[in-house]
């Protein structure tokens, strides 16, 4: 599966992933949840006082605005990390008092990567690309493990790193002229 590299961190990038509907939808509850509160209750007698009611209509239409912006974030977001976005846009929205919100946080899979060579999706923590090979991160030659740059021993084995020459691109070692 081919995708394209997204090296965007930060708040303003995961709050483009929410899709319009979602939104369109928060927006259209936090106007309902204002004339609910500020039109609605104000005809009944038994209703909240009138100062109540703007501070109602504003927490109602918050947090209903924000609990349909974060369906539509874990919608896309699950697609974007492999995992099965009606799946867990049902979770969220049928698990009670947000707990299927909570738990898309804490068991969605790590944000995979592409490979720089043939743009392959490939997962954290993988050394070699599974389709074309390419080496995506220094491992020492003895253990295989990941090492990082400027390490001059391997971590896990012990393996001096700073002798590794890596082969010459010209001709083959060992042989004359």
């Amino acid at each position: 599966m081919q995708i394209k590299n997204e090296t965007r961190t930060g708040l303003s990038a995961e709050i483009k992933i929410v899709p319009w509907w979602a939104w369109m939808l928060a927006g259209i509850t936090f106007f309902a949840a204002q004339i609910f509160f500020n039109i609605e209750l104000a005809r009944h007698t038994a209703g909240p006082p009138a100062w109540c009611r703007p501070i109602l209509g504003l927490l109602a239409g918050v947090g209903g605005g924000c609990f349909l912006l974060l369906i539509g974030y874990i919608n896309r977001d699950a697609k974007r990390r492999g995992m099965s976005p009606l799946l867990w846009t049902i979770m969220a929205v049928i698990i009670p008092n947000a707990l299927g919100i909570i738990l898309y946080f804490l068991l969605r899979q790590p944000l995979g990567g592409a490979c720089p060579q043939c743009g392959t999706s490939v997962q954290t923590g993988f050394n070699f690309c599974p389709r074309c090979n390419h080496k995506l991160s220094p491992n020492c030659p003895q253990c295989q493990h990941v090492v990082g740059v400027s390490d001059i021993y391997c971590p896990y084995c012990g393996t001096s790193l700073r002798d590794q020459v890596p082969p010459a691109a010209g001709s083959p070692a060992g042989l004359p002229g």
